[in-house]
């Protein structure tokens, strides 16, 4: 299964968007947004991508509220299971305790990847490039024996995303 992650959109609806179509290039299976999406449009983008998404109210996200019944809008922390794997969802890195096997968050506007206590830390840094010079976002690939991660980040002007991989042996 491969799941498509991106968050700290903002109003960066163009960059929202190349990421996005860049997640379902790749084999996106779904698609989760950690949070600060800001832009109903964002919300539009997820919802006719054509693929099942999630999205997690931000720090940013209060005006979002009136769209929550018109779109896969959850508040933090979330906990769902996709595939068999149980996932925390949340925008603030509060919530950081192994209690699923993948944590997803976002705020930081940092690429992160940690595995640690037999679980997935992951933030797919920001979309926006609002405080660095690139976009990013990630693809989690998940099979029976391995966690795989692919940061993906695109210089603000360029046409092409670059990459590098992560892997992690699940318990």
């Amino acid at each position: 299964m491969k799941i498509g992650l991106l968050s700290d959109t903002h109003t960066k609806k163009g960059r929202s968007q190349k990421v996005i179509d860049h997640l379902k290039k790749e084999g996106a299976e779904f698609l989760i947004h950690g949070g600060d999406i800001v832009k109903p449009e964002i919300l539009d983008q997820l919802k006719n991508s054509g693929i099942r998404y999630i999205a997690v109210y931000g720090n940013n996200d209060a005006s979002l509220i009136e769209y929550h019944t018109r779109y896969n809008l959850v508040q933090e922390p979330h906990y769902f299971k996709l595939g068999g794997i149980s996932f925390k969802l949340m925008h603030l890195p509060f919530y950081m305790n192994p209690d699923t096997e993948v944590v997803i968050f976002g705020h930081t506007h940092i690429f992160e990847c940690d595995f640690k206590s037999r679980t997935l830390f992951l933030n797919p840094g920001e979309a926006c490039a609002r405080e660095k010079p690139f976009s990013s976002c990630a693809m989690l690939e998940i099979s029976e024996t391995h966690f795989k991660v692919t940061h993906y980040f695109r210089a603000i002007g360029g046409d092409t995303f670059d990459e590098r991989h992560y892997s992690f042996e699940r318990s």
